[in-house]
């Protein structure tokens, strides 16, 4: 099935933050999200998902263990199982990504931070 996102389960996470799920399975989870600029997620990690996040639009900063790194539009990082992470939109304009987890984060997400 040719998967958009007016055809994807929708949902809004932290503060304005969108994600719209593409492909949903035990197994793999592919989602594009979108961040308003001067937005953040809490810091994290997972115990079975590695993840790789490709940028489709603007510049995110990582936070990965204890480093910052910056990822353009059309590079992509991989977190790999049990590596505290946690992306944020520094920049004045709209962030959009995919994420792409295997297997699934539904269940196996752990905060290493206090909640926004």
């Amino acid at each position: 099935m040719k998967r958009t996102k007016e055809n994807s389960e929708h949902y809004h996470w932290g503060n304005e933050c969108s994600g719209w799920h593409l492909v949903q399975s035990e197994d793999l989870s592919i989602i594009e999200e979108r961040m308003p600029p001067h937005t953040q997620e809490t810091k994290h990690y997972h115990k079975k998902a590695e993840q790789f996040f490709r940028i489709i639009k603007g510049t995110a900063t990582f936070e990965i263990e204890d480093n910052t790194i910056e990822i353009n539009e059309g590079e992509g990082v991989h977190i790999p199982p049990n590596t505290n992470h946690k992306i944020s939109n520094d920049q004045s304009g709209p962030l959009e990504f995919l994420v792409i987890s295997r297997p699934t984060t539904l269940g196996d997400r752990y905060n290493t931070q206090a909640t926004d």
